[in-house]
């Protein structure tokens, strides 16, 4: 049984933004629902460039948002379908939405969206899972490679004018991939790709995930599995891949880092609330660890006067791994298939719990 009737004209707004640009999800749903009747009404949000997303509000029950809820009351008041990437949708935006019946957003997790409430009104949410895991897993091992093998400060050096003989040196040059171990924290879509990138490299691979328990095939590839502790002062590499949970928070702290292997170095490329970056400082500084690579921090983004943008032995990126194009005509045809699919009374790929 259809979920909408086919009869009618379905009103579809989309809440893009210069990343996740609403004429990718039009063009994709437009294919997707070929010969059914719809509307589209498009708004493109001014982030990244004028605009920041804001992580957290005590007044509102969502996260990682860009604007205030009531800035798109009168955007949503007709709609059958949201699909939107950084717009808060509270218990308050549904009350001015009476159509609303699915709301798409392309992220990995509903996290700007007030899931009790939509739940409350029978609203059908869907996200986009995985949606730039490849490209984060890639950009990973760019990252640990970039800071091991001296690649920024190199590139830096020549285009300033210097031809820095010393990246040459014994004591500057980094290791490679071969010769590591490294301990994937968080073995979710990311982690695991990670591990697959690396492994043709040589590496030898740990994970540490509480959730996860190793495939077969996993196994036999030689990844093991290890509790946290062991994970840390086993490795060369610790790359962070977590969701940011009440458990993750600053789950590497100052202890964590003292208990990682003399030497080793730290990757995150998931959310800055998972790391101590004070922490971090201290041990960067002392030579407990030899170097970091950076795509997220805490606070976002971090204050240009900061000692830890200023220390040799980083590798710095403006949380940037997961934009890449595929991410976002992935996300685009995985929300189309989706709504397609609820509209044609079945079950969606990716439902929101």
């Amino acid at each position: 049984m259809n979920m909408m009737n086919q009869t009618r004209s379905l009103s579809i707004g989309i809440i893009g933004d210069g990343f996740m640009q609403p004429a990718f999800f039009e063009g994709a749903l437009t294919k997707r629902l070929a010969g059914r009747a719809a509307t589209y009404r498009q708004m493109q949000l001014d982030w990244p460039l004028k605009v920041q997303s804001t992580k957290f509000d005590p007044d509102l029950p969502v996260a990682e948002f860009v604007g205030r809820p009531e800035h798109y009351f009168d955007f949503i008041a007709d709609l059958d379908v949201l699909v939107t990437h950084l717009a808060p949708i509270t218990a308050r935006s549904l009350e001015h939405a009476p159509k609303l019946k699915i709301i798409a957003v392309s992220r990995g997790g509903p996290v700007n969206i007030e899931m009790a409430a939509a739940r409350a009104r029978g609203i059908t949410v869907v996200n986009t899972p995985g949606r730039n895991a490849s490209a984060v897993a890639e950009f990973t091992v760019a990252s640990l490679l970039a800071e091991t093998r001296n690649l920024i400060r190199g590139h830096l050096s020549v285009a300033s004018g210097e031809f820095r003989r010393e990246f040459y040196h014994f004591d500057h040059t980094g290791p490679e991939l071969c010769e590591l171990t490294v301990g994937i924290v968080g073995f979710g879509d990311i982690g695991s790709r990670v591990a697959r990138l690396l492994r043709p490299f040589g590496c030898r691979i740990a994970i540490y995930d509480p959730f996860r328990q190793l495939t077969q095939e996993e196994a036999d590839a030689g990844i093991r599995k290890m509790e946290l502790d062991e994970l840390l002062a086993h490795c060369d590499v610790v790359t962070l891949h977590p969701r940011v949970t009440p458990q993750t928070k600053n789950m590497i702290g100052r202890a964590q880092i003292a208990a990682m292997k003399p030497g080793s170095y730290i990757v995150n490329t998931t959310r800055g609330q998972v790391l101590d970056y004070s922490a971090l400082y201290d041990g960067l500084v002392s030579g407990h660890l030899r170097g970091a690579a950076l795509d997220t921090f805490d606070p976002e983004p971090p204050p240009a006067d900061w000692p830890l943008l200023k220390l040799p032995n980083v590798t710095l990126s403006p949380h940037i791994a997961g934009a890449s194009r595929y991410s976002i005509t992935k996300a685009a045809d995985m929300i189309a298939e989706d709504i397609g699919r609820i509209l044609e009374g079945e079950q969606p790929l990716y439902p929101t719990k």
